[in-house]
């Protein structure tokens, strides 16, 4: 075998040329981000998560304090009564009225319930969101001014009652549940509905979980429909719950892109 030798240049140049570039590099696919993992249901993922789902609570419960403390504020100002398109041309229904609240209990318990158990993590998630409603309904209350919508209906209001005495009275489920403290003490309680931000904001959340989708579309159209025939508050009320409810969520959760939905992917329960 004949060698032939190599001068010494071009050899520093066969060994310069022969040194891996990055040019040199075979391309490499993109490789697709995995979607994070989903929660752990039941007794496992409320194992993972209960620290998660205490400390959206206490922050829910100081925001519904907040916004309590709002409500009795606004019940020491004088507010006009407006008129209302919707309300004049539905009949006030007694039975409603006084049910309202538990009609609330009804519909939203079990479904926030279901929620805990198959995803306590978009629970703790939906609850933040829940709290931070709260405080936006406790600013709204202040910066507005609206008198009952049906003077004639209305409830005795706060006058006679020591306010400290009424707010706690309010923070309590028994006195708002059992004894309907609401209805005694707030009438300018009203913009924007707290009845239906909570049930739409809760659906939303639920969207992700096919089965449940109807039953809470169902849940909120009879609380909003106990609302209205409740003369409980102005249309406008409930329209801004709409509005602000879902910007919240959307800054929240985000906006959906390429098709799918913001707050996660869908999950057949």
């Amino acid at each position: 075998m004949v060698h032939r030798r190599v001068p010494h240049g071009e050899a520093r140049a066969v060994r310069r040329d022969a040194r891996p570039r990055p040019c040199d590099k075979p391309p490499v696919a993109d490789v697709p981000i995995p979607p994070p993992p989903r929660d752990a249901r039941g007794l496992a993922g409320l194992r993972a998560a209960w620290r998660a789902v205490a400390a959206a609570l206490a922050f829910r419960g100081a925001c519904y304090a907040a916004m309590i403390a709002a409500a009795v504020w606004n019940e020491l100002r004088p507010a006009p009564t407006v008129p209302d398109l919707v309300l004049a041309h539905l009949p006030y229904v007694a039975w409603v009225a006084r049910t309202n609240y538990l009609v609330w209990l009804a519909a939203y318990l079990p479904l926030s319930l279901a929620l805990l158990w198959l995803a306590p993590r978009t629970f703790a998630r939906y609850t933040v969101t829940a709290g931070l409603v709260s405080l936006a309904r406790g600013g709204t209350l202040v910066l507005t001014g609206l008198g009952a919508p049906d003077p004639s209906t209305a409830g005795p209001g706060i006058a006679g009652h020591a306010p400290l005495a009424a707010f706690l009275e309010l923070l309590s489920p028994w006195q708002v549940f059992a004894k309907d403290a609401m209805a005694a003490y707030l009438t300018k309680d009203l913009f924007f509905s707290g009845h239906t931000a909570t049930t739409f904001l809760l659906a939303l959340y639920l969207w992700r979980f096919p089965r449940l989708r109807a039953p809470a579309v169902v849940a909120h159209a009879l609380v909003v429909a106990s609302v209205f025939l409740a003369h409980l508050h102005y249309a406008i009320d409930v329209a801004g719950a709409y509005a602000v409810g879902f910007s919240i969520y959307v800054l929240r959760e985000g906006w959906a892109r390429g098709g799918g939905r913001a707050g996660g992917a869908t999950i057949p329960p």
